[in-house]
């Protein structure tokens, strides 16, 4: 079985750990938003591809969900002594590693798939983790800052530094509309048996990945399904409610479901919370969706995984 999915960060990457557990012989390729990366140091960092790698290789800190596992920041120190900033964004030793790494291949031209397939050789994630495009995209978003008015910031400011205390007024991915999917993106989709959200972000993460042209299009024609990542009108994780408010849509399963629409998914999993959500022309089960543990990640994948070949099925 071919399985693909979307999948920003820390949910994503815990989804899909449940995903392997649950269909340990099927053939997952990751689709990786890199709306999310940001040059630091002069270093090219991955933030949603490096959490899914890190993850699914064993080598995550466990307790905050980003990160290496025995982290620690003695270069980061060095730099704030310094004066050297930003100082906001925590970036380890080991982690400084994979991001030298990554930036040394691309000056060399190396592409990003490419880049991404080399260091997954020392992780082996045990999926296809593809970025999902070669060109540089960024999400920016737009505060009216206090202190120098309106303007466009990096979404990793908003998010890490400023923890989206400041509304989003907009939030765009810069240079999406120009991308073009790497290579294998469409490919796997057009040969996957079925395509599956993972509660990730449906704004910054899977919504980004779905701008890139041709994305969009290529999942349109398969059996889809989405698992909420809003949970009793509240996120999982993380500051969904921030990324939803600035595109004027409500915090809810029902809202996120209709986001998406009947024209890209077929199944809406929600939470039993919400198990009176209704999304016209989608199929909605309930279930609890809290990623608790190992037993019920997989138990969530499994319930996923299995609407998507009922719908499959009932399409033939």
């Amino acid at each position: 079985m071919r399985i693909v999915t979307l999948a920003g960060g820390i949910g994503g990457a815990r989804f899909l750990r449940g995903l392997q557990a649950a269909a340990p012989e099927a053939e997952i390729t990751v689709i990786g938003n890199t709306g999310d990366d940001i040059s630091l140091f002069g270093l090219r960092v991955c933030p949603d591809l490096d959490t899914v790698m890190y993850t699914l290789g064993g080598g995550i800190n466990e307790d905050q969900g980003w990160g290496r596992l025995d982290e620690s920041f003695t270069v980061k120190e060095e730099l704030l002594a310094y004066g050297v900033g930003p100082g906001w964004f925590g970036l380890g030793d080991r982690d400084f590693a994979t991001h030298i790494v990554r930036t040394q291949m691309l000056a060399a031209g190396y592409p990003l798939s490419a880049v991404t397939e080399a260091l997954c050789d020392r992780w082996k994630p045990g999926v296809r983790l593809i970025p999902m495009t070669d060109d540089q995209v960024e999400t920016h978003v737009v505060v009216d800052d206090p202190d120098q008015g309106r303007r466009a910031i990096h979404f990793q400011e908003w998010w890490v530094r400023l923890r989206a205390s400041i509304p989003a007024q907009s939030i765009a991915a810069v240079g999406a509309e120009e991308s073009k999917p790497a290579p294998g993106v469409v490919e796997a989709i057009e040969a996957a048996d079925v395509v599956i959200f993972p509660p990730s972000n449906p704004v910054v993460s899977i919504g980004t990945i779905l701008a890139v042209p041709g994305i969009r299009a290529a999942v349109a024609t398969k059996t889809v399904v989405g698992v909420s990542p809003i949970i009793g009108d509240a996120p999982v994780r993380g500051m969904a409610d921030a990324c939803l408010t600035a595109i004027g849509v409500e915090t809810s399963a029902q809202a996120v479901g209709e986001l998406y629409g009947p024209g890209l998914i077929d199944g809406w999993l929600v939470d039993d919370a919400d198990a009176a959500v209704r999304v016209d022309g989608v199929e909605v089960r309930s279930r609890p969706l809290l990623m608790s543990d190992p037993e019920a990640t997989a138990a969530i994948a499994q319930a996923a995984l299995d609407l998507a070949l009922e719908l499959k099925e009932l399409d033939k």
